[in-house]
């Protein structure tokens, strides 16, 4: 069963939770994270996902693990796909095979 609630993207938590209690701006945060503003905007505003190599970036300028930012990347790319309205069949042992 799927949740109901959208899972909040990794992009808003780094936003909210690091850069602002830091007064961080994207210019500066990005060098820091040796990517470009163009690339970290766009996933504060949730526009693309925390890639392996992204969270790797995160994890080791926060003092976090890259596994808790693409836990959350992961849970988000569920719900979308969960929402998706998907034919499948059933997989079933095949009997006397």
């Amino acid at each position: 069963m799927m949740n109901k609630r959208k899972p909040t993207h990794p992009g808003e938590v780094l936003r909210e939770d690091v850069l602002a209690p830091l007064g961080l701006t994207v210019t500066e945060a990005a060098k820091r994270l040796r990517t470009s503003r163009k690339t970290l905007s766009a996933i504060l505003n949730g526009r693309a996902p925390v890639t392996p190599d992204m969270a790797v970036k995160i994890a080791l300028a926060t003092g976090t693990t890259p596994e808790s930012w693409l836990y959350m990347q992961s849970k988000l790319d569920l719900w979308h796909a969960g929402q998706k309205k998907v034919k499948v069949g059933e997989l079933r042992a095949v009997v006397g095979a």
